[in-house]
């Protein structure tokens, strides 16, 4: 192989080098941050708070609480339907919680007693 070759050769490594980080950062761009329950946080009656709202995964949603007054448990459907933890369920317990949304159904709920049956669970929907 000639020298202009192999210069020819990098420069197209180089161009798809480029081309994978630009494609990288710009699907990181689109992540946005949802602050779980607004300004009041992760608390009682959220049920609601996914209307109305698009969330696409990679999408963090921010689960905002003091630490030891509640907690977040990534749950299937029927975990949140009938405010149950599934065997081997993440959880997650500082306040401030983040969590990636798969793409698809997520489900999360607080399973300290009687939280999630006082609307302490939200189903979101991530395309």
């Amino acid at each position: 192989m000639s020298g202009q070759g192999r210069s020819s050769a990098m420069k197209m490594k180089v161009v798809l080098v480029l081309c994978i980080v630009v494609l990288i950062q710009t699907e990181v761009a689109h992540a946005a941050v949802y602050n779980v329950g607004g300004s009041g946080g992760w608390t009682f009656n959220i049920v609601g708070w996914p209307k109305g709202k698009r969330f696409r995964a990679g999408d963090i949603l921010a689960f905002n609480y003091p630490s030891g007054a509640h907690n977040v448990v990534t749950v299937n459907k029927d975990g949140y339907n009938k405010c149950s933890t599934p065997r081997g369920a993440k959880v997650y317990n500082k306040g401030g919680d983040k969590v990636k949304l798969a793409k698809g159904q997520n489900y999360f709920i607080c399973n300290f007693p009687g939280h999630c049956e006082s609307g302490m669970k939200i189903s979101v929907f991530a395309m």
